[in-house]
């Protein structure tokens, strides 16, 4: 009785639906863009505090010369997935953004706000109260179980915090550490996996990965990179050849690696 009973359990697992799986992944990455989002986007007041000194008293980093058109190549892209996913966010605009930081809290701090209202909108929800862009990102997370029925809205809320999660840290001239891992990828069997502290959470770096997985993300999106997150590193050691204790070392590692 006891070896029916973990058949079926073993066949009931493999008949998860991929679209359950994906909109699960999604779900996830929200969570990890969101949490960079949170803890990153006020520091983009304190950078226009008069009289604010950069760290050890040094000259303020003069901006990088591509990030200004690596801005515009986001907006285009962040209009394409509006396109894609059927969704309209009303006040989005095809214009340039300049780089300064008042205009990333401007462009983050509508970007939360029109996202929540479509989100609300799309989920028959009365229009959301006015708050800051920190409590509107805790409520669209707090909506995450009723987005989870709507896998477009999921995939589009993913995509635009996504964004504005690294309009937020280009802006703040922060670079994500990245740390190597040693070990081949167990989809592309490369040397390309790297762990990323601010998300706890190794990827693979190489481009042309794609996984098996029809519910990964890296199966339709150029931009997604096939995740691991701390709830999966037994699995990953054991198919890659690294050890838990060099990944959970890597995400106390404050030095960046290249990649």
């Amino acid at each position: 009785m006891d070896s029916t009973d973990s058949t079926f359990r073993a066949d009931d697992a493999d008949r998860t639906d991929p679209a359950d799986r994906t909109v699960e992944f999604v779900l996830r990455d929200i969570a990890l863009w969101t949490a960079s989002l949170v803890r990153q986007f006020p520091e983009l007041s304190e950078e226009l505090a008069p009289g604010r000194r950069s760290p050890a008293g040094t000259a303020p980093t003069a901006p990088h010369p591509g990030r200004d058109e690596l801005i515009r190549e986001e907006r285009r892209e962040a209009l394409l997935l509006e396109q894609r996913h059927g969704l309209s966010v009303p006040g989005h605009g095809a214009a340039p953004i300049r780089l300064h930081i008042s205009d990333a809290i401007r462009d983050i701090t509508d970007g939360v706000v029109e996202l929540e209202e479509a989100v609300c909108a799309r989920l028959a929800l009365p229009r959301p109260r006015r708050a800051g862009v920190i409590e509107r990102l805790r409520r669209i997370v707090g909506l995450l179980d009723a987005v989870a029925a709507h896998p477009v809205l999921a995939r589009h809320v993913r995509d635009e915090i996504r964004r504005m999660a690294r309009r937020c840290a280009r802006t703040l001239g922060d670079a994500e550490t990245i740390v190597r891992v040693s070990g081949r990828c167990p989809w592309c069997d490369s040397v390309s996996l790297r762990a990323f502290p601010d998300r706890r959470a190794v990827l693979c770096v190489n481009p042309a990965c794609v996984c098996t997985d029809a519910a990964c993300g890296c199966q339709d999106d150029p931009a997604y990179r096939h995740l691991w997150p701390e709830s999966a590193w037994a699995e990953l050691t054991e198919a890659s050849g690294t050890r838990t204790e060099e990944i959970e070392a890597a995400m106390d590692d404050t030095k960046e690696t290249s990649c």
